[in-house]
C-alpha cells in the first residue's frame, strides 16, 4: 500500500510517499480501505517531533479517515460490520495510507448524503467537540458557548453542533471573512480579535452575562481573558495552546465566579472511552448530519502525494474548515 512516511522530525520536506505491506486487522479491528483522510493540527505537531504517538499506535500520521471496510477482525460480528460497509473512523494513527486498522468501536457508519471527503472531516473534530463541550463542560440548551478559532475545523464543527443542540454560540476569528463564515454557520456574533476585544464584545452581546462554556485552542494571554469573559459557574476547556500553556493567573475571580477550568487530549484515551463518544455522536449528532442541519466545511482537498501542500496550508492558518487528503485523484 501507499503511505506517507515521516523520515525524520521537522519540516514538510520530511514527508515522502512510500510503500509498505498492507496490515491485517486485529481481533477487534476493522481494516479500512481509505478513500480520504483528514489533516489536523496534531499531525503538524507530531511531524515537528512535539507530539509522539502513544505506545502501540501507528507512527504514520493521520487521525481520521473515511472509506470502505476491507476486512474485519475475528471478534467482529456480521451484524456489526461487514466488508464493503462505508465507514468513517477515529484512528490511533495511520490515516495517511491506503489501508489502516482501527478498533471497531471507533468507527461510525458514514452519514447518508455525505461523500468520503466530507466524512473524513468528521471524526477527530466531532469526537473532540463532543467530549469537551458536551461531556466535560456539560453545555446545555440556552447557554452561551464561546468558541475560539471559529473558522478552524474544530470551530466550524463546534458552532454547528452547539447550535443544533440549542445553545447560543459566539466565536472569535482572525479576519472579517472568517467571521462571516462563522455567522453563516449559525453563531450569533463573531469577533475579529485583530480589531476588537472579545471580552467586552461578548459581555455587551450577552447583557453582561458572559460565556457559560468557553472552548479554547489558543491559551497564552487568552487564559486570563477567558476568566474575565466567563459567566458565573462558567466552564473553560483548553484543548490546545497555540500561544503557549503558561500564564500567571489570579485565582480570586475563579473562586468568586465559581469557575471550572479543565482540559483534555483525545488521542491518549482508551478505545473504550472513544467508543463511548462514538455512541453518543451516533445518537445525538449523526441525525443532524443526515438531515443536512450540520455540514462539514472543507477548505481544500489534496491528493495524497501533495501532503506537503496540505501541511503548509494548515500552518498558514489561512484556511476555513477542514483540510483533507484523497487517496485517488478521481475523487477530487
Amino acid at each position: 500500500m501507499r503511505y506517507i512516511d515521516l523520515i525524520k522530525f521537522g519540516g514538510t520536506e520530511n514527508l515522502i510517499q512510500s510503500e509498505m505491506s498492507t496490515p491485517s486487522p486485529g481481533p477487534d479491528e476493522l481494516l479500512i480501505r481509505v478513500v480520504a483522510a483528514g489533516v489536523n493540527r496534531p499531525d503538524i505537531i507530531q511531524r515537528q517531533g512535539l507530539y509522539p504517538a502513544p505506545k502501540g499506535a501507528s507512527p504514520i500520521l493521520g487521525l481520521e479517515v473515511a472509506g470502505l471496510v476491507e476486512r474485519v477482525g475475528e471478534n467482529i460480528k456480521p451484524e456489526q460490520w461487514q466488508p464493503g460497509d462505508k465507514v468513517c473512523a477515529l484512528t490511533n494513527g495511520g490515516g495517511y495510507a491506503e489501508f489502516v486498522n482501527v478498533p471497531a468501536g471507533q468507527c461510525l457508519a458514514m452519514p447518508e448524503g455525505l461523500n468520503y471527503q466530507q466524512a473524513a472531516a468528521l471524526p477527530e473534530t466531532f469526537f473532540t467537540v463532543w467530549s469537551n463541550v458536551f461531556e466535560r463542560a456539560q453545555l446545555k440548551a440556552g447557554e452561551v458557548l464561546l468558541v475560539h478559532g471559529g473558522a478552524s475545523g474544530i470551530g466550524t464543527a463546534a458552532i454547528q453542533m452547539a447550535k443544533c443542540m440549542g445553545a447560543r454560540v459566539f466565536t472569535t476569528a482572525s479576519s472579517d471573512e472568517k467571521c462571516q463564515c462563522c455567522i453563516a454557520l449559525g453563531c450569533e456574533q463573531a469577533f475579529n480579535y485583530q480589531e476588537q476585544d472579545f471580552v467586552s464584545a461578548l459581555k455587551e452581546a450577552t447583557n453582561d452575562h458572559g460565556a457559560d462554556v468557553i472552548l479554547d485552542i489558543v491559551g497564552g494571554e487568552y487564559i486570563n481573558r477567558n476568566i474575565k469573559a466567563a459567566a458565573i459557574d462558567g466552564r473553560i476547556v483548553n484543548i490546545a495552546f497555540l500561544q503557549g500553556s503558561k500564564a500567571e493567573v489570579n485565582f480570586m475571580p475563579v473562586m468568586l465566579k465559581r469557575l471550572s477550568l479543565s482540559g483534555s487530549t483525545l488521542r491518549a484515551q482508551s478505545s473504550e472511552v472513544k467508543a463511548a463518544i462514538a455512541t453518543q455522536l451516533q445518537q445525538h449528532i449523526w441525525p443532524f448530519l443526515e438531515n443536512g442541519s450540520i455540514k462539514p466545511v472543507i477548505a481544500e482537498v489534496f491528493p495524497l502525494h501533495k501532503v506537503k501542500l496540505a501541511h503548509q496550508l494548515m500552518e498558514s492558518n489561512q484556511h476555513i474548515g477542514k483540510i483533507v487528503l484523497s487517496m485517488d485523484d478521481s475523487y477530487l
